[in-house]
């Protein structure tokens, strides 16, 4: 049972009790907060599809990434309370506005709200749109439930890991954890340029970080040669974030970095996904969190 009191539903079990006001790594209460629920364009196009993926955004986070673009919400904890009722409204909702699916952001350490809101089946493809830094035994509390895996894989260098991401066991945990993904989900399935069903893994080239992109690329190529499970490789990194003014995340990502990972990902035989162009590394692509939608 997934649970607030003696809080793990993350690989950083702090053993907290939320319910009752105490605060973990995540600082996040025993009540799940969102700052928007709207039609978001800005995924993958099997994502967002022609009328926009129906995107909830959590407040807080597991890792707190010292670079994140949804700094507002996920380092400085702004958003409102929404309940396993509301939560269901904002799904059905989102559905009536042509949402082609349901896409929670960061939703781990709310899951005790989110989980009834589930019930019952939603119409449209449900998308769990996480970090990577995940502890199995919660997503096996999810099976059945969850049609789409879209997890980040951020890192291979566990020192990188750890001073980004207070996370030196990143790499490992992100492995475990989308191999139990791609168990639940199976392969990809597309129909009509949609994504139905199975893990798409993402993973954001970070200026001056080349051999830390290559080594997740090697990871993939070597689980994953079929084309079974999609590859997005991101370019829209931003300085924004804590570290946002210390080199070198105090740039973009060059054209030659993300080109070097690119050719790395053709030679290694990953056809099976996405590439992103140079425009995403614009400010003009963070969601405004102004609570629209909660």
């Amino acid at each position: 049972m997934l649970t607030y009191e003696h809080c793990t539903l993350c690989p950083r079990a702090c053993g907290v009790d939320r319910s009752r006001g105490e605060l973990g790594f995540c600082r996040m209460p025993g009540t799940a907060l969102a700052a928007r629920a709207a039609l978001h364009y800005w995924e993958e196009p099997i994502v967002s599809g022609s009328f926009g993926s129906g995107t909830v955004f959590f407040s807080g986070c597991t890792l707190r990434c010292g670079f994140c673009q949804n700094y507002t919400i996920s380092l400085e904890q702004y958003g409102a309370p929404v309940d396993s009722s509301r939560l269901r409204d904002i799904f059905l909702s989102l559905i009536d506005e042509g949402a082609q699916n349901i896409n929670l952001v960061t939703p781990t350490h709310f899951l005790p709200d989110i989980l009834p809101a589930l019930t019952p089946k939603l119409p449209v493809p449900l998308l769990y749109n996480c970090g990577g830094y995940e502890s199995v035994e919660t997503l096996r509390q999810l099976e059945g439930l969850i049609d789409i895996y879209l997890p980040d894989f951020k890192y291979s260098d566990r020192q990188l890991a750890a001073q980004l991401s207070g996370a030196g066991d990143y790499p490992e945990v992100a492995a475990t954890a989308i191999l139990e993904m791609v168990r639940q989900t199976g392969p990809c399935v597309v129909q009509d340029d949609q994504l139905l069903q199975g893990t798409m893994v993402r993973h954001l080239v970070l200026p001056g970080c080349v051999d830390n992109s290559l080594g997740v690329v090697d990871w993939f190529a070597d689980h994953f040669p079929d084309g079974s499970v999609f590859f997005s490789l991101m370019a829209q990194y931003t300085p924004l974030g804590p570290v946002s003014k210390t080199p070198p995340f105090d740039r973009t990502v060059t054209e030659e970095e993300y080109a070097a990972v690119e050719s790395w990902m053709e030679l290694c035989g990953i056809d099976h996904g996405f590439v992103q162009d140079f425009a995403a590394a614009r400010r003009d692509y963070v969601p405004d969190f102004d609570l629209t939608g909660i």
